[in-house]
């Protein structure tokens, strides 16, 4: 019997590898796409090394690859859209985000950027997708964390870890739902193999609504430190930032950030849930969602 194949770009990334083994365990054959040469050895995985510079080359002798999945950046499939043709794509599932609609009013121009380039790519996939008959699904996470290796609960993990403390900007209270990168990754694989949705969106987030100061507060009793939270005025915000842009791990760091404390970035995965079935887990981090025992 011959397993159904898909092709991953984006396959290192954190997403891109937690799909991978959920697609392995369900029985496809997976074809990794990375720019770095991987040596590791899988029977039911085939790494092939892509070059930037020459994105469309393909074997021909290979088989057809009808599925893929973007776990990369939404702004690189683009380049990428000759070599899915090659390979005679049917379908192809994409990760966006809700930052589309949660920075559109962002006081960070960099921030504002990003918003563009998730909407013009959106729009570019469903054209590209649409002229070939091409199936497309955008799969929009709202802030991904696990395994201590995204870029959202683990940087505060790791900031209180190394000071003590964690900085507030007003009450917090902004609303969230953190979701873990195994669901997100659950339902890139159902979102491939569930054929009879089509050209569709969907939000994805979390099983559990809580405040920042909550979900920051949870970050102390994960690992077992008291919550130290101080609320501090933007002027002091600001100057503190200042500070930690010197440290390579910050540097991308906002005053936009503090702002959003107090934003609601609240969505409706109902749909998500019914058509993928998908069951987010609520917000509990383990030791294996930090970013020191995760390595270990």
């Amino acid at each position: 019997m011959i397993k159904k194949q898909v092709g991953v770009l984006g396959a290192t990334s954190l997403t891109g590898e937690c799909t991978l083994r959920q697609l392995v365990q369900k029985g496809w054959h997976v074809h990794a796409f990375s720019r770095q040469a991987i040596t590791d050895h899988h029977p039911k995985i085939t790494w092939r090394r892509i070059h930037p510079s020459q994105p469309a080359d393909f074997d021909s002798s290979d088989n057809p690859i009808p599925y893929w999945l973007c776990a990369a950046p939404i702004w690189v499939l683009p380049g990428y859209f000759d070599l899915l043709i090659a390979y005679g794509a049917q379908r192809v599932v994409v990760l966006s985000s809700t930052s589309r609609f949660t920075k559109e009013i962002s006081s960070d121009p960099l921030e504002k950027k990003i918003v563009q380039r998730l909407i013009a790519s959106e729009d570019k996939v469903q054209t590209w997708a649409t002229a070939h008959r091409i199936d497309w699904v955008i799969l929009r996470p709202t802030l991904i964390y696990g395994h201590g290796r995204d870029k959202n609960i683990s940087e505060i993990a790791a900031f209180i870890r190394r000071f003590g403390f964690f900085p507030l900007f007003g009450a917090a209270q902004g609303l969230r739902q953190p979701i873990h990168v195994e669901d997100v990754a659950l339902a890139c694989c159902n979102a491939l193999d569930t054929l009879n949705l089509a050209n569709r969106s969907y939000n994805l987030s979390g099983g559990e609504v809580l405040s920042f100061r909550e979900m920051v507060r949870r970050v102390f009793e994960a690992q077992n430190l008291p919550p130290r939270m101080f609320t501090v005025p933007m002027w002091l915000f600001k100057i503190a930032l200042w500070g930690l842009k010197r440290l390579p791990r910050y540097r991308n760091w906002s005053p936009a950030m503090a702002e959003r404390m107090n934003q609601d970035l609240k969505f409706d995965s109902s749909e998500a849930q019914r058509d993928l079935k998908l069951v987010p887990r609520p917000f509990k981090l383990t030791a294996m969602d930090l970013p020191y025992q995760s390595k270990q």
